[in-house]
């Protein structure tokens, strides 16, 4: 099939704004290449050979193409302990103060979202399990969720490359791996079990809502995608998503304090993290 021809302006435009509208997600000029890449891919994967044929194929969605078409745009750079002084905060300061309040044995709920490939709530099941000794005293549920459904079915299979794995020792990867070929390994099956996998969209409250509230909300290098305006969506999504006292971890390069007023600033020693008020109304 020949190359199909670079998409002018406007088509470029058009295609912006429906990912935008569908994501929050925001490609400018500067990211015009990228952009037409990936719909290449598509047009190819799906017989189109005019730009005009595949929008109209993707606006009126045959086949799931606009869940296929966001899956060509995530980004799915991690690996596991990323930002692990995150994880020393969580175990450190963060648990045992949401669960001063609770009786033995309740719920405590961490969100990680968006999740990519698995990597970062199954590094939070470890470092529980290695780290937080009442981890057996709670009712743990863990729930890692994204927009990029074929990043969740590979994270429900738990399958990992060496890159991946380049952080943790030695013993961690022999304590939670098996090794299934070469320079592949998978997470064990009670591991595996421990976490949830859901899909969602940060800027949409129908997609985050049903979720519930939660302790901790991991979300990380992922506002810096959206512009100022889905950036405040998103947080008002997740501080609904928080129960009152409940923290969100951003990524080193973000600031909750820039985005939104909602939330308050908490410093510890391993990391700053941002908290709904405990009573309603504390932030106004």
């Amino acid at each position: 099939m020949p190359e199909p021809d670079p998409v002018t302006e406007e088509e470029f435009r058009r295609l912006c704004d429906f990912l935008y509208r569908r994501t929050g997600m925001v490609f400018t000029e500067a990211k015009r290449y990228y952009v037409q890449r990936r719909v290449t891919e598509r047009m190819a994967a799906t017989g189109a050979t005019t730009f005009a044929s595949y929008f109209a194929r993707l606006r009126s969605d045959v086949r799931g193409e606009v869940e296929q078409f966001i899956n060509a745009f995530t980004v799915n750079e991690t690996y596991f302990y990323r930002e692990d002084h995150q994880l020393r905060c969580l175990t450190s300061d963060l648990l045992p103060e949401r669960v001063r309040s609770k009786r033995r044995g309740d719920p405590v709920r961490i969100w990680s979202v968006p999740c990519s490939t698995g990597e970062e709530p199954y590094s939070i099941a470890i470092w529980l399990l290695e780290n937080w000794p009442e981890v057996d005293a709670w009712d743990i549920e863990i729930v890692g969720s994204d927009i990029d459904t074929r990043a969740l079915q590979a994270a429900e299979a738990g399958e990992f490359g060496k890159r991946a794995l380049m952080r943790l020792p030695p013993e961690i990867v022999a304590r939670y791996f098996e090794a299934v070929g070469e320079d592949r390994w998978r997470i064990i099956e009670d591991l595996r079990g421990s976490v949830r996998f859901t899909a969602a969209n940060l800027v949409d409250p129908e997609e985050t809502r049903p979720h519930g509230r939660f302790d901790v909300i991991f979300c990380r290098n992922v506002l810096i995608y959206f512009d100022e305006t889905s950036r405040r969506i998103a947080a008002e999504n997740l501080f609904e998503n928080l129960l009152p006292g409940g923290f969100i971890c951003l990524g080193h390069t973000e600031s909750m304090s820039r985005i939104s007023p909602l939330f308050e600033v908490s410093r510890y020693a391993d990391a700053i993290v941002y908290r709904r008020p405990k009573e309603e109304g504390a932030h106004g």
